[in-house]
């Protein structure tokens, strides 16, 4: 590894982050996986070089990548051995951070994530950029999420959007718009779930995120669901996991196919909704990662009717059969038949 090759690199995996939520995921994706020995290599050659500034860059353009590819533990190495390094521009120090701390919330390592958002916190203040302050507030929200304490969730995210109004950047607002809806979800003010998720899928359309779009499409669909409106949640979980599937995005399957599976039992198609938890369980085991705070009571909920329904012997039966299924074939059987 030299200087060019290591800043062609830099400038390849923030180009393709940039893309990375577009239609285009899977061509970019196989790109990433392509080059990606060299792409650790690039970063390991800044951090060895003190070049503070281009490993934060690199990493942080590489953070969709790991969490997408369950590349977890990888990526929360890679960022913090950047971080680790001395000096560097508060804007991408501030970035990383958050990055990292989105990892390892996903990793369930909530102490580190909350030190990691709580630190873009404060440099975003300092700076008073408010993209980076509403991206770290909406961090720390997932946080309280999970612990339960959905009114500082709440509050969190109201802060973000209002540091959001004093940038042209949409991204932290994005981000307050989801946590938002989520935690309105949680509380059961489900018209404000709605009004919030719709309106994060109409910025999400504008800003050609397709991925957030599939992201809001769901949370929409169990909103809906719990609202009794199946028809409109089948929609809503169909049309997302459609666009998870051109894009080839592995890391929403399970998501939806439980969705999917909510739906089904709804429809009183018990041995489908089992089937279709046992897949996704399967498709989270893999990806190492546990259902977020939003998903597991829905998720148990769904759970609990199928083995009141079918009968425990029967659900492990069908659930068994869906852990059995390929993710392709898990996928297909969840558009076949819901």
């Amino acid at each position: 590894m030299d200087r060019p090759a290591a800043e062609s690199l830099l400038a390849f995996a923030e180009q393709a982050s940039s893309d990375l939520d577009g239609l285009d995921r899977s061509a970019l994706f196989a790109a990433l996986e392509g080059r990606y020995d060299e792409l650790l290599a690039a970063i390991q050659w800044f951090v060895d070089q003190q070049r503070t500034d281009d490993a934060l860059r690199t990493a942080r353009a590489l953070a969709g990548f790991w969490t997408a590819s369950g590349k977890l533990e990888e990526g929360s190495k890679w960022l913090t051995r950047a971080l680790a390094l001395p000096g560097g521009t508060d804007g991408h120090r501030a970035t990383a951070s958050f990055e990292a701390g989105i990892i390892d919330f996903w990793l369930g390592a909530d102490e580190r994530a909350r030190a990691l958002h709580t630190e873009a916190l404060t440099i975003g203040r300092q700076m008073r950029d408010g993209n980076i302050v509403a991206l770290a507030l909406t961090g720390l929200a997932r946080l309280a999420l999970r612990s339960d304490d959905v009114e500082q969730a709440r509050t969190l995210c109201r802060e973000a959007l209002e540091a959001s109004q004093s940038t042209a950047d949409p991204t932290g607002r994005a981000n307050a718009l989801h946590v938002l809806g989520v935690a309105a979800q949680m509380a059961g003010d489900l018209d404000e779930a709605r009004t919030f998720m719709n309106e994060r899928m109409d910025l999400a359309r504008r800003m050609g995120k397709f991925g957030g779009l599939a992201v809001e499409a769901a949370n929409l669909a169990m909103v809906e669901h719990q609202l009794g409106h199946i028809d409109r949640a089948h929609s809503l979980a169909r049309e997302s996991l459609e666009i998870a599937v051109r894009r080839e995005d592995e890391w929403m399957f399970p998501y939806l196919l439980s969705r999917l599976a909510a739906v089904a039992t709804a429809r009183d198609q018990l041995t489908l909704g089992a089937t279709l938890i046992g897949a996704a369980e399967k498709m989270m085991s893999t990806q190492g990662t546990a259902w977020p705070p939003d998903e597991r009571p829905h998720y148990e909920q769904t759970v609990t009717t199928l083995k009141a329904g079918l009968g425990a012997k029967d659900f492990e039966t069908a659930s068994d059969r869906g852990r059995a299924l390929s993710t392709k074939e898990a996928v297909r059987q969840a558009l076949v038949t819901s």
